[in-house]
């Protein structure tokens, strides 16, 4: 029997390499689809992706956002923020439809795609990180229930010489069972801004922190409770692939699993108290 390929084997031709090394065939068929989803009528959704330094991921970001299935129209948009690599020269050479924000961080980059956004819902994105093939379909799905303006889902990481599969399956069980503690009474704090949707209207009457280094995501969706109910997806079909960069910061994944450990303990409180502030 042939081996089964993951959905996000054939973005991997693009992702995490530079400009230089990807050939032109390839960007020119991720051109190709990008243009055939532009929305020729007005927009149900805004897929904005926030994009800092992300020459070597961008474009299997793009890829597999155009290559996602869906019965009405969206519109995608990338946020340049302040890169100072070709990822603003890939943008053009693909023509999706892009802004530069200056102003460097999440926050700002969001509010600026918040800004110029068309469509009643909005997905966030994150220029590091592939989507399933029924992401933003299922995000819709929910999003039209009555009562309900913001979804999120959880992501998994890419397998390499330094995290095997085997690891990074205990790794990422661990902390989804944990975040699925936490939802119970603090959904705002599951929420990544890179698996984030919501109502377009009710989120510019709260608008994203720029004050803050991270948590401009969870900030959105705790301001969004007033206006209705947060929807945790567990599905596979919104469960996004990121690269390493996160478990990067500490190393080995032994010393990934012990901090997720040791800061489920120290904020077990956190797990039983409801805030809204």
């Amino acid at each position: 029997k042939p081996k089964k390929m993951k959905w996000y084997s054939k973005y991997l031709e693009v992702f995490e390499h530079s400009s230089k090394e990807i050939p032109n065939t390839i960007k020119d068929r991720i051109a190709n689809q990008i243009r055939t989803v532009m929305p020729k009528e007005a927009p149900l959704c805004s897929v904005i992706a926030i994009a800092h330094n992300e020459e070597t991921h961008i474009l299997g970001c793009l890829w597999s956002l155009a290559d996602n299935i869906c019965d009405f129209p969206f519109e995608i948009i990338v946020v340049n923020n302040h890169s100072t690599d070709a990822t603003e020269q890939l943008l053009k050479e693909v023509g999706v439809t892009y802004y530069n924000e200056e102003k460097q961080s999440p926050g700002f980059a969001r509010q600026c795609g918040l800004n110029h956004a068309y469509g009643k819902y909005h997905i966030c994105i994150d220029a590091d990180t592939l989507y399933p093939p029924h992401y933003i379909a299922t995000h819709l799905k929910y999003l039209e229930q009555p009562g309900i303006v913001c979804t999120y889902g959880l992501w998994s990481f890419l397998p390499d010489e330094k995290y095997t599969k085997t690891g990074l399956f205990f790794y990422e069980s661990l902390r989804d069972l944990y975040l699925l503690l936490q939802n119970i009474k603090r959904p705002e704090l599951v929420v990544r801004g890179m698996v984030l949707a919501f109502h377009t209207e009710s989120a510019r009457k709260v608008g994203f922190r720029t004050d803050v280094i991270r948590g401009e995501d969870g900030k959105m969706a705790l301001g969004l409770k007033q206006y209705g109910k947060l929807k945790f997806i567990k599905s596979h079909k919104v469960r996004a692939v990121t690269n390493n960069s996160i478990l990067n910061n500490k190393g080995r994944l032994i010393n990934n699993i012990w901090f997720r450990i040791k800061k489920g303990v120290k904020n077990f409180k956190l797990l039983l108290t409801t805030k809204t502030e």
